[in-house]
């Protein structure tokens, strides 16, 4: 119920027309929510999740849905989505993951220096991916399991 009600307000959609999509993203992500919304994501970037101009509404592909791989974690998903980025980012985020959940701007401007590279455009880009945060003068992940996915990236 929950996880309908998730997916018919990110849709904009009445839970009634949602509860077909909802059950499969339910059985596929076994309820957690960071990787409803990440699935729903990625979802969208294939095109198995779509806006219909004519119809006015979200519209999906159930069967592609039900038949797509996806790994029983959520933490081998999130590594999989960051291994979409560039590989620029991809390290940036993975030196991050270095320093805890957040770190301050003025830390990796520092780290720029040291290392003579650029960080902050890479995470400015994991930061439209929904994948950190930037709130005033800090970087930080969305969630713990994007951080646990990232640092354990480096050990791959």
């Amino acid at each position: 119920h929950t996880i309908n009600t998730m997916v018919s307000e990110t849709l904009s959609l009445f839970p009634r027309l949602t509860r077909s999509l909802s059950s499969i993203i339910n059985h596929k992500t076994n309820g957690n929510p960071l990787f409803v919304s990440r699935l729903m994501i990625s979802l969208g970037k294939e095109g198995l999740l779509r806006p219909s101009l004519s119809r006015r509404r979200w519209e999906w592909d159930k069967e592609k849905i039900q038949c797509r791989e996806l790994p029983d974690d959520v933490v081998m998903f999130l590594k999989n989505s960051i291994r979409e980025l560039p590989e620029t980012v991809q390290l940036s985020m993975c030196t991050m993951s270095y320093f805890g959940a957040s770190v301050d701007i003025t830390f990796i401007q520092t780290l720029e220096r040291a290392m003579q590279k650029t960080f902050i455009d890479d995470l400015d880009i994991a930061v439209e991916k929904g994948l950190l945060d930037k709130i005033g003068a800090q970087y930080r992940f969305s969630h713990d399991r994007i951080q646990e996915a990232t640092y354990n990236m480096m050990k791959d």
